[in-house]
């Protein structure tokens, strides 16, 4: 039996409970162009989880909810929509052909983020992941191309499944309120104290840039006992 939309939410939500804990921020430099999964999401917003929240925390959960999305979306399509399902079955066919592919059986957390760091001015990559994957991709023969009657009746089908996303995304997001407090808390257990301590430690070298951590100043700079050779 398949399982209702509100258990999936719910399940969702406990398996990134249970990833939480292990979350750690990241040491790497950030990326400068935003996520377009996460950014502005009215998913995370339902879940509580504000700019405020690292990316990498936001990620995981909007991750887990899209995947819910995507396979009712999937579903409702291939029962009212045999055009657009036509279309995606021969795109999967022909993703099937690719010797390389990268951005699959990823973990919640990394799936849908760049493949690659972002470029540095004046420092080439000598190649790049998702630049491996485009090269295999363009060896694949192309899709047949569609006539303007066909695609025009393919519009109007993907914006039949565009409306039951958006629908099912608000039924999400409603689940969603209710499990914003035990969002939050975990997120104030395992978050909020890494950030505290991350503030803290750049406090400190802000308070002593020049400091030398391997010996303190003490009486020593100032006892003429202590100097060599008295």
């Amino acid at each position: 039996m398949e399982r209702s939309i509100e258990t999936q939410v719910s399940q969702a939500v406990d398996a990134w409970l249970r990833w939480l804990p292990r979350w750690e921020p990241a040491t790497h430099r950030g990326r400068i162009a935003p996520c377009r999964r996460c950014f502005g999401s009215p998913v995370l917003s339902a879940a509580g989880l504000g700019s405020d929240v690292p990316h990498g925390v936001q990620h995981g959960l909007s991750t887990r909810i899209k995947t819910i999305i995507d396979h009712a979306v999937a579903g409702y399509t291939a029962h009212n929509l045999p055009m657009l399902q036509a279309e995606l079955d021969q795109q999967a066919a022909r993703n099937r052909a690719r010797t390389y592919r990268p951005a699959e059986g990823l973990d919640p957390e990394f799936e849908g983020l760049p493949m690659d760091p972002d470029p540095v001015p004046g420092a080439p990559f000598l190649f790049t992941i998702s630049g491996l994957a485009d090269e295999v991709d363009a060896a694949l023969p192309a899709l047949p191309p569609l006539s303007a009657e066909a695609k025009a009746a393919l519009r109007q089908e993907v914006g039949l499944a565009d409306d039951y996303a958006t629908l099912i995304g608000r039924d999400v997001c409603g689940i969603l309120l209710h499990h914003r407090l035990r969002i939050q808390a975990a997120v104030s257990q395992y978050v909020e104290p890494q950030i505290a301590s991350m503030l803290e430690e750049l406090a400190r070298s802000l308070d002593a840039p020049f400091a030398s951590p391997a010996e303190p100043p003490g009486d020593a700079d100032t006892d003429p006992t202590s100097r060599p050779g008295l």
